[in-house]
């Protein structure tokens, strides 16, 4: 195998300027930067990066720990930190962490293969084990608040964005909004309630706790939820989902529901489906992007100064199913 000893000699140059030139040094004089390249391009010399990373004690590789690999917000998100990462030698390794039980347990053995950097959305609702490892590399948090923890994170403006969903909602006239969650262990959906409360007091209306259900998860779940919520003598007319997963559980449901639907997060197919769901459209893989550039930047100038919190902003999508009350 070629080395870069091989391109010095071929050169005439010593391998401290082969150096100088693979990592495009300004300062190397045009006409020996020619001839290194020339003998690189002779010789069939491939840099090895792994050999670099090893010797300062740490591999090419990116960790990235998220609930659901298979979840289209987070499979996007980690093509961003990826598409990054490659342009900068970089490798990622993904790991699924959706028991908040196992989250630290998986987390520290991705953390133990001397990472240069580690991108987590977690699962539990205290991430203060972290704590050692954050002298030792960057750590940003994507999507999901850190707790108990002071690094980076980027995330969807939440708060803003369920603001907006809800207010187009009442904005068609609705004045009986449900709120729809799985949990609230997480970030992201208590920001979206109050993003749900700060809509409702601003028209002027009265906040119902009866019209928010924080339960629906899977179809079962959310089935029995929407049941009970348009059984009642007073039902919503309108339904504001928090995310993607608890929307495509109402998916069976949607024909007979017959009332106004917002998704927080955009999903496959749902402008494919009867009626087609109106949903605050998230970027995550613009979300990816900004976290791997984060990581870069701490790794290049760990005391820089930079935001610790950096939001991306969501756009509403108006489908088929928003409409007014009087449509129902």
């Amino acid at each position: 195998m070629v080395s870069m000893r091989d391109v010095a000699r071929e050169a005439g140059v010593s391998i401290k300027t082969v150096s100088r030139v693979h990592t495009g040094d300004p300062q190397v004089a045009p006409e020996t930067r020619e001839r290194v390249e020339r003998a690189i391009a002779e010789l069939g010399y491939v840099a090895n990066g792994l050999a670099s990373t090893f010797r300062q004690g740490r591999s090419p590789v990116i960790g990235i720990a998220v609930p659901d690999i298979s979840d289209p917000f987070f499979a996007a998100l980690v093509q961003g930190i990826d598409a990054v990462a490659a342009k900068n030698q970089l490798i990622t390794v993904v790991a699924s962490i959706a028991d908040e039980e196992l989250e630290q347990e998986r987390v520290e053995a991705l953390l133990s293969r001397r990472l240069q950097g580690f991108v987590l959305a977690p699962s539990s609702d205290d991430q203060a084990y972290l704590a050692p490892w954050t002298a030792q590399l960057p750590i940003v948090f994507v999507d999901r608040q850190p707790v108990h923890l002071s690094v980076d994170w980027i995330e969807s403006d939440d708060e803003a964005g369920a603001h907006r969903a809800v207010s187009h909602l009442i904005g068609l006239g609705h004045r009986r909004v449900a709120f729809l969650g799985d949990t609230t262990i997480v970030s992201t959906t208590r920001a979206r309630l109050e993003g749900y409360h700060a809509a409702i007091q601003e028209a002027g209306l009265v906040i119902d706790p009866t019209l928010e259900v924080v339960a629906a998860s899977n179809s079962v779940d959310t089935g029995a939820a929407l049941t009970e919520l348009l059984s009642r003598p007073e039902p919503p007319t309108a339904i504001f989902s928090s995310n993607p997963r608890t929307t495509m559980a109402m998916a069976p449901s949607l024909r007979n529901l017959r009332v106004a639907i917002v998704s927080f997060g955009d999903f496959p197919l749902a402008d494919a489906l009867q009626p087609a769901i109106s949903a605050m459209a998230q970027n995550p893989r613009r979300i990816g992007e900004l976290a791997a550039q984060r990581l870069l930047d701490r790794i290049d100038n760990p005391d820089g100064e930079y935001p610790r919190r950096v939001e991306v902003t969501t756009e509403l999508i108006v489908r088929e199913s928003s409409s007014a009350p009087s449509a129902k």
